[in-house]
């Protein structure tokens, strides 16, 4: 029995000497893992690159045609092949689940080298502390964003802004000093206090306003809903200041 004949698909793509086009590249791989062979035409310059948007009436680069139809750019073969990419603006879990998932392997890779064990009751510690460190730093890459998207819903920044700046800086050496297990004295009220208005913060806009706000725990740019997680990192930050308090951890 022959074999039947490969599906092929024209792809045309931007690759000059200041530019390959990304998009066309996802493009191209992504014809190949459907089976398709790719005659892959490359525009090199910026008036070959002008004269065929004008000959098929499109605006950008790369486009894809499939049995003599024009597909699109990467966005349109995607939803072209069932899988329309994710809406920018749409809710997501992943930032926190991405941070919270690297603290956990963190803090096993640190009980290792510390205690001899990645399942250590110190493990727990280190988690918390470096989670604390890390969406600090997501904070920190961006206050005013973060500061904007906070005063929303925090109770004390709303009647002190500059709270909102000082938040993720105070997380920060929070997390950096339970995680060296130093100056508790510092570290472990600084948590009880940032984690306790957080908590009561989120708690009335959520679960008593009923408001249908973004997180701003990774940052101001995130559509991380807020709710459930927040209120767990705040909870978080709580039980490790109590825990940092307790005797033996002075």
């Amino acid at each position: 029995m022959a074999a039947a004949p490969q599906k092929t698909a024209i792809l045309y793509r931007m690759v000059t000497p200041a530019h390959i086009c990304p998009w066309g590249l996802r493009a191209k791989d992504l014809l190949r893992r459907k089976g398709y062979a790719v005659d892959d035409r490359l525009l090199t310059s910026r008036p070959e690159i002008d004269a065929f948007k004008a000959e098929h009436g499109v605006e950008t680069t790369p486009q894809v045609f499939i049995e003599g139809t024009r597909i699109g750019g990467y966005d349109d073969l995607r939803t072209w092949f069932g899988n329309p990419p994710r809406d920018p603006k749409a809710v997501t879990y992943t930032p926190i689940v991405a941070v919270l998932g690297m603290a956990g392997a963190m803090a096993l890779a640190t009980s290792r080298i510390a205690m001899g064990t990645p399942f250590s009751w110190m493990a727990l510690q280190y988690f918390i502390a470096i989670g604390m460190c890390l969406l600090a730093m997501l904070k920190l890459r961006d206050v005013s964003s973060f500061a904007t998207m906070f005063l929303g819903y925090d109770l004390l920044a709303q009647r002190w802004v500059p709270y909102a700046t000082f938040y993720p800086v105070a997380e920060a050496v929070a997390g950096l000093l339970m995680l060296a297990g130093i100056l508790n004295w510092v570290s472990a009220p600084l948590a009880l206090f940032i984690g306790t208005v957080g908590a009561v913060s989120v708690l009335k806009a959520v679960y008593i306003d009923r408001r249908a706000l973004r997180c701003a725990c990774v940052g101001g740019d995130s559509n991380v809903p807020l709710g459930f997680i927040s209120l767990t990192e705040n909870l978080m930050m709580i039980a490790m200041g109590a825990w940092m308090l307790l005797p033996g951890h002075g």
